[in-house]
């Protein structure tokens, strides 16, 4: 009886941390958007390698980006990927 309910509850802990992790993960960690790489750029929600090659090349051109919201200039980024993103995009 012991080892079931042992076995039972390593695994519910082991379900409890494998969806977790996701949910941990994406709450850590600011990305400058003046400064991070692709890779950086493209651990932000609905920012693919696409997205993240634009704005690397729109603060070629335009600058530094001086407030997060201006993400909104970059070409196909609008409004619900700022809302998903606003908290962990940082300016510097």
């Amino acid at each position: 009886m012991n080892l079931k309910r042992n076995i039972a509850l390593i695994l519910a802990m082991a379900m409890i941390m494998a969806l977790a992790g996701p949910v941990l993960a994406g709450s850590v960690g600011k990305v400058n958007i003046n400064t991070a790489s692709l890779e950086e750029l493209t651990q932000l929600k609905n920012i693919g390698t696409k997205y993240a090659e634009k704005i690397i090349e729109y603060r070629k051109t335009n600058g530094p980006f001086k407030k997060g919201e201006d993400i909104m200039n970059v070409k196909g980024i609008g409004s619900k990927t700022w809302e998903l993103n606003k908290d962990r995009i940082v300016v510097k």
